[in-house]
């Protein structure tokens, strides 16, 4: 009986596309500030933040592209297209964090972990309306 109750109440939610895409957009922004900030932590005296920004980049947009694919959209096939159309998305928030991080960290002499969560609040905006129109559209 509990389980029932649990399933019933759950169903409405896993149903809702805009609701998983905020459960989905919550771990890929735990996940990518996670992994950005230690591969910072662990790699910044050896590599350039940009270089690190980069690398982190493909890690954090494969993962996202994973959870959005199988979680949010659903969609079938089309894997290594989507995964294109995903990198064309997420390209404008990746360029965008090319010019920010340097202008916040080295002229605004931002602190890195924070101007990482200021442009992280842009993305979550951006990639939503791009992929929902432009990665599986649906």
């Amino acid at each position: 009986m509990e389980k029932k109750l649990i399933t019933a109440l759950l169903r409405p939610a896993y149903n809702s596309k805009p609701l998983r895409f905020l459960v989905t957009g919550g771990w890929n922004t735990a996940f990518s500030y996670i992994s950005l900030a230690l591969l910072y932590y662990l790699l910044s005296d050896k590599i350039h933040y940009i270089i690190i920004l980069a690398f982190s980049g493909v890690i954090n947009i494969s993962n996202a592209y994973i959870c959005h694919k199988f979680f949010v959209f659903k969609t079938k096939g089309n894997y290594l297209k989507e995964y294109l159309r995903y990198y064309v998305v997420y390209s404008v928030p990746l360029a965008m964090g090319f010019i920010f991080f340097p202008v916040s960290i080295e002229i605004l002499k931002i602190n890195f972990y924070a101007a990482q969560a200021l442009l992280t609040l842009i993305t979550v905006i951006i990639s939503y309306f791009g992929h929902k129109h432009i990665s599986f559209r649906v």
